[in-house]
C-alpha cells in the first residue's frame, strides 16, 4: 500500500479542513518545505490538491504546484486535483513536466464519459476522486463541488461505469471522517474493493499508526488498497513519514 502524503493548497500555503468546511481552515505554512519534508521521508508519491478549484471550478494554485513539482523532480511522484472539469484542463496538468496524475472529481460525476476518455488518451495517469457520505440506508453518495452538493450517485454505480477502462485508481474520500482524525472507513473501504477491480485509494480519517497498518492489512478476495491519502495525521506530527511508510508496507 503506498503512501500519499497530502498537501492541501489555499491562498498559497498548506492547510487542512475539517470535513470540507472552509470555515474550519487550518493552515500548516510553506507548502514547497512540506513536500520536501514528505520526499525526505520516503515518500515515494505526493498528493496535491487546489481547494479553491474543487470548490469554484477555477485554478488558484498553479505556481505552487510547479514549485512543488520542481521540487519532487526525480525523487517522488505527484498528483493533483482540484477543478479538473474539462479534457483540456487535463491535457494541460499532464502537460506540466513531473506531473504523473490527475484526478477528476466533480467533473466526473457530471460526465462520467470524460473520465473514460482522458484515461483511454492517457493510460494510467487519470484518477477519479469519489468524495462520498453514507446515506442512511448504507448506501455510499458521491459528493461534488468541494463537497457542498450531492450527486444522488452511488458509488457502486459510477464503479460499473468505468470497470475495464484504463482508470490509474479511485480515490475514496470519506467525508464525515476527512479531517477528523477519527479512524478510517475500514468497512466501506472493504465494500469497494468487493466492488471494483479499479486500483482503490483510501482517504479520510487516518489519525494513527495502527489505522494504517489495518488498512494495509485491509484484504478482499486477495485484493489491497492500492495507496492511502494522510494528511492532518501527517502535518500535526501525530507519526513521521518514515514511520507511515514502514506501516504502510507492513503487510505487503
Amino acid at each position: 500500500m503506498e503512501l500519499f502524503p497530502a498537501i492541501d493548497l489555499r491562498g498559497g500555503a498548506a492547510v487542512r479542513l475539517t470535513r470540507g468546511d472552509f470555515d474550519q481552515e487550518t493552515r500548516y505554512g510553506d507548502p514547497v518545505a512540506l513536500a520536501r519534508t514528505y520526499i525526505a521521508g520516503g515518500a515515494r508519491w505526493i498528493h496535491v490538491v487546489d481547494l479553491e478549484a474543487a470548490r469554484t471550478g477555477l485554478p488558484h494554485e498553479l505556481p505552487v504546484l510547479e514549485q512543488i513539482l520542481r521540487v519532487a523532480a526525480g525523487r517522488a511522484r505527484v498528483q493533483t486535483g482540484g477543478g479538473i472539469r474539462s479534457h483540456d484542463i487535463v491535457e494541460s496538468r499532464l502537460h506540466k513536466p513531473g506531473l504523473d496524475r490527475v484526478v477528476i472529481g466533480t467533473a466526473a460525476l457530471k460526465d462520467p464519459g470524460l473520465a473514460t476518455r482522458c484515461a483511454r488518451e492517457w493510460p494510467d495517469r487519470v484518477a477519479v476522486g469519489l468524495d462520498y457520505i453514507v446515506r442512511p440506508d448504507g448506501t455510499a453518495e458521491a459528493q461534488g463541488h468541494g463537497w457542498l452538493r450531492g450527486s444522488e450517485q452511488s458509488l457502486p454505480e459510477l464503479l460499473a461505469l468505468w470497470e475495464g477502462e484504463p482508470i490509474a485508481a479511485v480515490v475514496a474520500t470519506s467525508i464525515a471522517r476527512d479531517g477528523m482524525l477519527e479512524g478510517p472507513d475500514v468497512a466501506g473501504l472493504g465494500a469497494l474493493l468487493a466492488t471494483t477491480s479499479i486500483p482503490v485509494v483510501a482517504s479520510g480519517g487516518v489519525a494513527t499508526l495502527d489505522d494504517l497498518r489495518a488498512l494495509a492489512a485491509l484484504s478482499v478476495e486477495g485484493r489491497r488498497l492500492h495507496g492511502v491519502v494522510v494528511g492532518k495525521a501527517l502535518v500535526e506530527g501525530r507519526f513521521s513519514v518514515e514511520e507511515a511508510v514502514a506501516a504502510c508496507t507492513a503487510s505487503a
